[in-house]
Parts: structure tokens; sequence; C-alpha cells
């Protein structure tokens, strides 16, 4: 019975197909495009005056069916049409006539369009239309409807590309027949104007020029008025200030905030950022800077204990865990004036320490005042995900938070998870002497790269003593009189001292007003922004780890430029945030740097693409120094030197990756990589050497053999 549908379903396609093609082959075959112009339908209009006084009802139907199939049929000349419905009929016909007939025959274009492509288009490109899915049910109606009243694309297109979303018919011809009606009665009543030109003089006449003026205005007219009805409609609960005590609050002093703060004060606009912690946020005093420092440590012990390999005999008498954790505290230490309130201060920031309420969106009550402020920005961070495992509040866990606290060296360490924080913590306490044993629930730690690249990192790990239990979880812990264990969902158990949870964050979205606001949250737990990093409250902004899409510093850095600026100017002009190239380090050893896609992310879209791959172990410095483990792999589109994405596995890959970042930005490609000296014996050679792969890999072999025959010739003369 399914056999017998897909072939029906099949065989109607096809007729559909050849429906189409006959209805172009007819209109371009008997030439009936040269009838799309303003010549021709006034000449109509000025033949057809007699026959439609005698025949108006009849009149009304050809131009009404006519209209149906050439904006069902996506076929020139709709816009000319309308100018000749009110010619032919006035405003009020015309426009009734119009109206629906080009709301007819979009939903037609619209149901072929379904009924042809959805299913293969959805199916083929799953994964990137999944959000703009989710966006077409959540708004979809409201989408429509500005695309007809501010018509971005050709309506025809409007019309082939809802046909590929999830929204109904019935709601894509309600709103279209709504939305286009303002436009519709725009072009009509400029249709009855150009109807009585009937020499040069009559271009000037003013009736004519008000309608050519509207025709022009008419989509910033609609633009303004929608965001003007948006904008009150979400507004409508509370009162807006006559005047501003601040351009600016921003709440929470990480990465994000006060890159945020920076931008402000920069272009002298009165900023107060508040912080009721420490200034820095988590990447400094719990994140990036504290967990570098430790990994230094751990990689000198790795450097002594191969101290032998370059003819040097040294070993470690003792490893000092209270000295270790001190350094880290004095790295924070030294750092902590590039974040502090005195230079933020000193740039022209108010800084307070205190907890900040967002009242609504122009009032913060920040302490025991309340501030009016014409924008506000998150930039609350993200906390570590702390699960509901049974047992765990009876055992001693740690966070990436807590872990700096630790004033001994536990012996026996648990990690749970396997991302970069997982994997970064569970190495370096391995080479400092803990017994190390890492725990993730999938198949493959680092579960966002390409498995070659993760295999080297895992060797690494294991051979630094880590014990990687993959494809398991806790499934409860246990306390028996002091003594901790994990009892996994395979049944085995692990004993442990301590265990440091690492399976993600958890964005800080409550406790300083939004949930009152109503401000959208995503089903991750994120705040909801759009392009400009606005929240569903325009004049409120999000960045960083509270906002995502990616929880690293350096995109919360990133985001707060544009959302500083779409702020304090957005009334003139708005930046939509670049996430194209965004580039991502793992600080194991090996490192693993990522930017672009990854060889399974190609494979996943389907993307018709080359990978080409350059062996550290080859390259002269890495030999001299003893560094030869890991690879670059760069994704080339298919007969082209343009960079879709570079993973590297290599000692210093994160520096290594800042060149590709650089090309990718600016749309260099490995032709530019190739033609760039880089300094002998360095690492950076690696990029030039990958670069000369791909370029033997795609060498002009045709062109080749001429230039074989010429120099042969040569050899002759």
């Amino acid at each position: 019975m399914a056999t017998n549908d897909r072939d029906s379903s099949s065989h109607n396609k096809k007729i559909i197909i050849f429906v189409i093609i006959a209805v172009f082959s007819l209109w371009y075959g008997f030439d009936l495009n040269q009838y799309a112009s303003l010549e021709q339908i006034k000449i109509l209009q000025q033949t057809s005056g007699d026959y439609i006084a005698d025949n108006r009802a009849l009149a009304m139907l050809i131009f009404f069916v006519s209209y149906v199939v050439i904006t069902g049929f996506s076929l020139p000349g709709a816009v000319l049409l309308t100018l000749l419905g009110g010619g032919l009929f006035g405003f009020g016909y015309g426009l009734l006539l119009i109206s629906f007939a080009s709301s007819m025959g979009a939903t037609l274009a619209f149901l072929v369009s379904r009924y042809l492509l959805r299913d293969y288009v959805q199916n083929k490109f799953a994964a990137r239309l999944a959000a703009i899915n989710k966006g077409m049910e959540k708004e979809g109606n409201f989408y429509l409807f500005s695309l007809r009243l501010i018509p971005v694309f050709p309506f025809f297109v409007i019309n082939i590309l809802m046909g590929l979303t999830k929204i109904s018919t019935r709601s894509f011809y309600l709103v279209s027949q709504v939305g286009m009606l303002a436009g519709t009665a725009v072009y009509v009543w400029a249709g009855t104007q150009l109807s009585e030109i009937n020499s040069l003089s009559g271009i000037a006449s003013p009736s004519l020029l008000s309608a050519l003026v509207l025709l022009g205005v008419f989509p910033w007219i609609a633009k303004r008025g929608l965001a003007l009805f948006s904008q009150r409609k979400r507004y409508a609960r509370w009162t807006k200030p006559k005047s501003f005590d601040r351009n600016m609050i921003i709440i929470g002093a990480g990465a994000g905030g006060l890159v945020s703060a920076y931008i402000a004060a920069a272009v002298k606009s009165k900023v107060t950022l508040v912080e009721k912690h420490q200034m820095g946020g988590d990447c400094l005093n719990t994140g990036c800077v504290p967990s570098k420092a430790l990994i230094r440590s751990a990689h000198a012990v790795a450097e002594i204990s191969r101290a032998y390999e370059f003819g040097i005999d040294a070993e470690i008498n003792n490893i000092n865990f209270a000295r270790v954790m001190g350094r880290i505290k004095n790295v924070i230490k030294t750092i902590e004036p590039h974040d502090s309130i005195a230079r933020y201060s000193a740039m022209g920031v108010e800084c307070l320490t205190a907890e900040a309420k967002i009242i609504d969106p122009w009032h913060v009550r920040i302490g025991d005042q309340v501030l009016t402020t014409k924008n506000i920005i998150v930039a609350t961070g993200a906390r570590p995900i702390v699960p509901p495992i049974p047992g765990l509040t009876d055992v001693p866990y740690l966070t990436s938070e807590t872990l700096w606290q630790l004033a001994e060296q536990p012996s026996r360490l648990l990690v749970l998870g396997g991302g970069p924080i997982g994997c970064e913590i569970a190495q370096s306490f391995a080479r400092l002497g803990s017994a190390v044993t890492q725990v993730e629930m999938a198949t493959q730690i680092l579960g966002r790269e390409d498995e070659d690249a993760v295999a080297v990192v895992q060797a690494e790990l294991q051979a630094d003593g880590v014990s990687i239990l993959l494809g398991n979880k806790v499934a409860r812990f246990v306390n028996e009189d002091g003594q901790y264990s994990a009892v996994l969902s395979n049944g085995d158990s692990v004993v442990f001292d301590q265990v440091f949870l690492a399976l993600g964050r958890q964005a800080n979205t409550r406790g300083f007003g939004l949930e009152d606001l109503d401000v959208a949250i995503t089903d991750r737990g994120l705040i909801e922004i759009n392009e400009y990093q606005q929240t569903s409250i325009p004049n409120i902004y999000a960045v960083g780890d509270v906002s995502g899409p990616y929880q690293l510093t350096h995109v919360a850095a990133h985001q707060a430029w544009f959302a500083a600026v779409n702020a304090l100017f957005g009334s003139v002009k708005k930046f939509a945030t670049d996430y194209r190239v965004i580039p991502a380090v793992t600080y194991t050893y090996p490192e693993l740097a990522r930017v672009g896609i990854s060889e399974n992310e190609a494979q996943q879209a389907k993307l018709d693409y080359q990978v080409t791959k350059y062996n550290i172990d080859d390259l002269d410095r890495a030999i001299t120094d003893g560094e030869t483990k890991g690879f670059v792999k760069v994704i080339t589109a298919a007969n082209s030197d343009k960079i879709l994405g570079v993973t590297i596995v290599a000692s210093h890959a994160g520096e290594l990756l800042a060149e590709y970042t650089l090309a990718m930005k600016y749309k260099l490609g490995l032709n530019k990589v190739l033609g760039t000296i880089h300094p002998y014996p360095t690492m950076s050679e690696a990029n030039k050497y990958v670069a000369g792969n791909w370029k033997r890999n795609n060498s002009p072999e045709k062109l080749l053999t001429w230039v074989e025959k010429f120099h042969r010739y040569m050899r002759k003369a």
C-alpha cells in the first residue's frame, strides 16, 4: 500500500512538473513576455475600454483568472498587471480583484513548492533548517507578514521559500491576504493615476507624483510601522521615563561586561557596570586563567619527566601541591589589575559592587538606589551544572568554581565529563601525580571534534595515566564510613577521594529580574537573542555564556562590541553579530584547535569538500623540539582553495590556528597561505606545508603535460 502511495505521488509530481514546463513553454514560445511592459499595458488599457464597459463581469473574471495564473506560476508581470487593474477597473474594484487574486495565486505557488520540494529539502538539510523551522513555528506568521509589508525578496521568491517551511496553508493565505493589502492598494492607486498620462506634461501631475512618491516610501513607512507596533506591544506593561540617568547599565563584569563597558566609555556615554562578586568574572577567577596556570605546572612536570630524552639527567623529588595552587593565585593577582575597578573607573566607567535587580526595561535597582537607563546589557555568565545524581551530596565534589580552593592534592580523582574542561583537568592532575579516572557517557571524548584528532589527544591522556571509561555514566555515589565510590551504569565501581564535575554550564538567567519581565528563554536555558544581541525586550541586550550560542570568553568579548554599539547607536545603524569564523582551543597536550567546520560536520551537511592533511612528525622544528605528535587538517570546498574549516592537533596548536582564522575571516585561500613566507624553522611552517600538499593534490595535470613537452622541446633546441 505504501509503495502504491509513493508511486501515485511520484506520478502526480511528474504531471505538475509537466504542466509547469508547458506553461513556461507557451509563455516564452509565444513571446507573451513582450506584453509585460508599461507601454503594452497602456495600450491594453486604451483598447479595452469599450469591451469592459459592455462585458464588465466577464472582463473582471478574465483578469482575475489571468492574475492567479501569472502569480501562481511565478511568471513575470504581476506588478504591471496590478497597475493595469487600477487603470481598467478603478481603485475599488481593482483593489478587490487583485487583493484576492494575488493571495490565491501566491497560495498556489506556495502549494506547488510544498508538494514538489519541501520533503526533499527538509530531509536533505534537516540540521540546517532546524532553527528556521523552530523560528517559523514560533513567529512564522509575523515573519511572513513583515515580508509581505516590506518585500526584501520578490513575492514569488517568498511564495516558493515559504512552501519549504512548516507554516500552515491557512496561515499563509490569511497572512498574505492581509499583509499584501496595503502594498496592493498603493500600486492599484498608482495604476489609476498612470492611466491619466496622455502626454509628457501628465507625468508632472500632482496626483501621479504623489502615487510614485508613496510607492517609494511605502516600504520604509511599513518597516517603521511594524517596529513601532512591535515595540508598543512589548512595552505596554511599563511606563517609559522622559529622561535617563545612564545611557547603559551592564550587569556582570566578566569578559562580555568588561568589553561592553570599555566600548561604552570610549564613545563617551554614561555607563554603569555592576558586579556582585569579583571583577573579571569566571574567566579570571575560576576559569581560563587558573586552569591555564594549572596546565603550565603540569606541563613542567611532563617536561622534566622527558629530560633524559634531551640528554639531561633530572628527576622530580617532590610536587608541592600547595605551591602549585599558590602560583595559580599569584597569576590571578598579577592579571587582576587588567580587569580592576581602578582601571575601568579611570576609563570613565562607574563600577559598583552590588546586586542588581531589573525592575522594568529602564529601571535597575542597585543596592539601595534605583537608576534609569536607556539600555541594559546582561552579562551574568553561567555556572557549572551539578546534576541530581543520587548520593552526590554525600561525597566531596568539586566544580570549576570550587576546584581552586583545594588545599591538598587528591590521590584519586574522578572526573565526570569528557569535554574540554574535563580533559584539561584530568590530564593536569594525572601529570601532577593523581590517579585519575575519567567517565564520559558518549563513545568519544571531545565529542564535537573529528575522531582522528581526538585519537591523538586520548592517546596522550592515557599515556599520562588517565583511565578513560567511555559509554558510561555514574548511576549513584556511595559513602561508606568516609570511603567514597561511584557505581557506574555498567555495574562497575570507581573509588575516589574527590570527584570533579565537568558536565557543562548553566546560564545565570534568574535572580536579577528577567523572569519578572518575561524575557524569552530558549530550550537550552539561555537568554534568547536576535542577530543584534537583543533579547525579546529590544533595549535589553545579552552577551556571553548567559546567551550563547558559544560559551567561550573570546566570543563573549566579540558579542560585546555588537551589543554596545547596537545599544548606543542602533537608532542610526545596527550591526548583526558575525559568527562566521569562531576559533576554539582545547588546552590538553597536545592542544586541539579548530576554526570553521570539522570533517564530521562537512559529512553531515553533505558538502562537496576536500581534506588535506600534513603530519607534524615531518616538520623540522617539531623534530628538533621533540613535539612530533599531531597534524594539520584543512577542509576546503571541492576544486577550490576556499578554506571551510581547519583542525590542528599539535603543541601550540592554538597559536598555529590564528593564521587560518585570519585567512577565513578575510576570505584568503590556501594559495595565499602557500605564497606567504614563513620563518624557518618554526611550527608555523606546518601551515605552509599543508597548503603545499593541497596544491600538489590539485595540480593542473593536463597543463603540466604540455609544460613537460615544452621542456623536452627546449632541451633539443
